[in-house]
């Protein structure tokens, strides 16, 4: 009997000590969760913490290849033109990987956001929002220094990675001109035979906001080669259709200078910038459409949504 019952303490004791050591665990697990957002399509924002400097995962819900298919820079870099200068500087630029800059990231809702402090005396805040049909990055900036910048950029890069969406030969790339949707790279159509070594590295750019650039290829000192269209987009939006021709990525903003993208990572740009005198505050926004559609339905949304955006 006093055999049966050690036994029996003893057992009563392992398996406490094991759900306790479960329930440990799995508390911890959910502590290192990523932070995440979801809206109703299934749609999935995540931060990606494998990298310290903030980016993100965007999921499309329901698709095989959709998973993490476009990681985004959040933002990329933070570039400054100071009054009386012709000469970008960054006071911020992503760096892969793990360092000890991490932010402290807020979640808010349907949103994400941190906060960070530029030198010389800027401080910035970038939110992420997911709406029904896409993702909105809000960034606001507080110039607390005594120098006037002409311009200020927080360039945001959305990456699609998955086969999903993305788009090495730009054939499936959209811009709008007068007479509809065109393809980006429509004034090179020899891209689509021309070996890779050739045709990347590269960036294809379409002026907006900006004249037109005259030249249509400009070699790089890097060994980049800029691709101009000859002509101006008159909207502010950049485009690309799914392999399955279901869904559409678009990222547009209120006024860009131009649109662009590189088609090796098949990036979507629509960066914005603002003046920001010394002692002043500003702030800009951009969005990318991600939904299943047409580019007419990207047409009407742009046309619906840009004016509201700052």
């Amino acid at each position: 009997m006093n055999g049966s019952f050690s036994v029996l303490c003893i057992w009563l004791a392992l398996a406490l000590g094991c759900n306790h050591s479960t329930q440990t665990t799995a508390s911890v697990a959910a502590k290192a969760q990523p932070l995440s957002v979801v809206n109703a399509s299934g749609l999935t924002l995540q931060v990606a913490d494998e990298n310290a400097d903030p980016s993100l995962w965007l999921s499309v819900g329901d698709e095989a290849s959709g998973q993490k298919a476009v990681f985004i820079l959040f933002p990329e870099h933070v570039t400054v033109r100071r009054h009386g200068t012709n000469e970008a500087e960054h006071l911020y630029l992503w760096q892969v990987g793990r360092n000890d800059s991490h932010p402290n990231w807020v979640h808010l809702d349907n949103a994400l956001q941190y906060e960070r402090e530029f030198a010389p005396g800027v401080h910035f805040l970038a939110r992420v929002s997911i709406e029904s049909d896409g993702v909105l990055y809000h960034y606001e900036f507080d110039n607390r220094s005594g120098v006037d910048f002409d311009s200020v950029q927080a360039v945001t890069d959305p990456r699609m990675l998955s086969p999903l969406f993305h788009d090495t030969r730009l054939e499936r790339t959209y811009v709008h001109e007068p007479h509809g949707f065109d393809l980006l790279a429509s004034d090179t159509p020899e891209r689509l035979t021309m070996p890779l070594g050739k045709w990347l590295p590269n960036r294809y750019r379409v002026s907006y906001a900006w004249p037109a650039e005259k030249a249509h290829v400009q070699k790089q000192a890097d060994g980049i080669t800029f691709f101009n269209a000859s002509y101006r987009a008159d909207e502010p939006v950049i485009a690309t259709v799914s392999t399955d021709r279901q869904w559409i990525m678009a990222t547009f903003s209120r006024n860009p200078g131009n649109l662009w993208t590189n088609p090796d990572l098949t990036c979507q740009h629509a960066d914005p910038e603002i003046a920001l005198p010394r002692h002043s505050k500003g702030a800009v926004e951009e969005k990318t459409l991600i939904f299943r559609g047409t580019l007419d339905d990207v047409f009407s949304r742009v046309r619906q949504q840009r004016l509201a955006l700052q």
